[in-house]
């Protein structure tokens, strides 16, 4: 997959779910911090197998302890 194409569908998901574009995160490296956290978050969804990022943000957001299961940690 080119990396436009990469580019494209992680910041198409960002946009949609986390409404990125609209986001008010706007000075220093705070813009780039909460980026990387929304791609560590995509990242491990997607490596839990879950193909609607929405909906499994959703389901680990009910539970703090779900997100640490996901990762490993419990």
């Amino acid at each position: 997959m080119p990396l436009l194409a990469i580019e494209n569908k992680i910041h198409h998901v960002r946009d949609t779910t986390y409404a990125e574009d609209a986001s008010r995160v706007r000075t220093g490296t705070a813009p780039g911090a909460m980026a990387s956290l929304r791609n560590l978050a995509i990242g491990a969804l997607r490596l839990a197998n879950q193909t609607n990022i929405a909906a499994g943000l959703r389901h680990h957001t009910r539970d703090a302890n779900r997100s640490l299961i996901t990762l490993g940690i419990m």
